[in-house]
């Protein structure tokens, strides 16, 4: 069972940080502001929440792990909501989203 654990947290750590890498790699490659934040703000939210996971994991039931619980469940509610309100902000300001050809 100690072997299971170990690669689980393994693996989330794994997928974590390539998930983490693929949104920095998509906030420099996306057309605009509203990809790019997308892109940004999902990959983000699912790599640390990956990170967290596998920490947990190698944690045990430990006061750490509580506490990286309770850190995930921040990060999980506020992360989307910031996103959201960055959009949202951008939307009122006038920025508007890049529409690609129908032809290309």
């Amino acid at each position: 069972m100690d072997t299971f654990i170990h690669l689980a947290s393994w693996l989330c750590l794994l997928l974590g940080c390539c998930f983490c890498m693929i949104g920095g790699v998509g906030l420099l490659r996306l057309p605009d502001f509203y990809s790019r934040i997308h892109g940004g703000g999902v990959t983000d939210t699912l790599g640390a929440g990956l990170v967290i996971t596998g920490l947990m994991l190698q944690g045990g039931l430990t006061l750490t792990t509580a506490k990286l619980a309770m850190i995930l469940l921040f990060l999980l509610l506020t992360s989307p909501v910031a996103t959201h309100a960055i959009a949202r902000a951008a939307q009122h300001s006038g920025l508007k989203p890049q529409v690609a050809d129908a032809a290309a």
